[in-house]
């Protein structure tokens, strides 16, 4: 069976077609076909004018146009699309998603932080993992950042902040907000005990993959904050050819790495996992779960 995922993100947005067939268990698998990225940056718009300007509009409906195409040449029957932060935020964002859908017949849904935080949830990470521990999933995006504690195997929280990539490259944090954040880790984690660390979004993948880790080892956070110390040394363009990344990438890295290194020392988390997973991910594998449902 064949899903996808569209995710409108303030960085980017993201199509994902995955293929969902039960291995020799029993257990469904979920095989990546296919994904593809395109640097819209509507948060650049959105955090400094409220709005999405016309040029990104129209990037935008043309992207979902070819996500459309795509989509109709793998014959995809299921598709989730969601947009975040960027779009909750921009005044005319509800006007232009309607818009998208009369130019391409597809229907992106505004989701809240907490429903962003319950998706990146959905990939259930934490389940492979030791029950008697404390995890913190970390999603870093360029408009929110999505905090979920599980403890004993039980949720404890889900929280979205308005602290991202691309809100900081524009000033756009307060110390109130970043003080919001801390004063919450702090009195949520008081009682809870040491606490594992998971990340998800493209910077944290980035840094993983700069890193040369095996998969499925940890990052600690004192390796977090050198590579911020580093890049931070460096201007964009410098970090475009030292380090070879895209331009999209090299201005967000730096305000990202701020943001992880602040949570995990706020929560007193020494090292953090870097499954690859994302919003995308998590739309997949609640979408088989609709599928599943609505079959029965």
């Amino acid at each position: 069976m064949k899903l996808a995922a569209i995710d409108i993100g303030s960085n980017a947005a993201r199509l994902l077609i995955s293929e969902a067939s039960p291995n020799s268990a029993g257990v469904m698998d979920f095989t990546k076909l296919n994904l593809v990225r395109v640097p819209l940056r509507l948060g650049f718009d959105v955090f400094t004018n409220n709005s999405i300007s016309d040029k990104k509009a129209t990037h935008l409906i043309d992207t979902i146009r070819a996500y459309k195409l795509l989509l109709d040449v793998y014959e995809v029957k299921y598709l989730k699309a969601c947009a975040t932060s960027a779009m909750r935020d921009a005044s005319n964002g509800t006007v232009l998603l309607q818009e998208v859908k009369a130019q391409t017949g597809i229907d992106i849904k505004i989701i809240s932080g907490q429903e962003e935080a319950s998706f990146i949830y959905e990939n259930h990470v934490a389940e492979n993992m030791d029950k008697t521990k404390s995890y913190l999933y970390i999603d870093v995006g360029g408009g929110s950042t999505e905090l979920t504690l599980f403890s004993g195997d039980k949720q404890i929280f889900k929280e979205s902040f308005n602290i991202g990539t691309i809100r900081l490259l524009q000033q756009q944090v307060t110390e109130a907000a970043w003080q919001q954040m801390k004063d919450f880790l702090k009195q949520q984690l008081k009682n809870i005990g040491p606490v594992i660390a998971i990340g998800s979004g493209g910077n944290i993948n980035k840094i993983f993959s700069l890193s040369k880790r095996k998969e499925g080892k940890p990052l600690s956070l004192d390796t977090l904050k050198d590579y911020y110390k580093e890049f931070n040394s460096f201007t964009v363009e410098e970090r475009i050819h030292l380090y070879n990344l895209r331009e999209d990438r090299a201005d967000v890295i730096v305000p990202a790495l701020q943001i992880y290194v602040n949570v995990m020392r706020w929560a007193d988390a020494p090292e953090i996992y870097v499954p690859k997973i994302g919003l995308a991910d998590g739309l997949i594998h609640a979408l088989y779960g609709e599928i599943a449902i609505a079959s029965h």
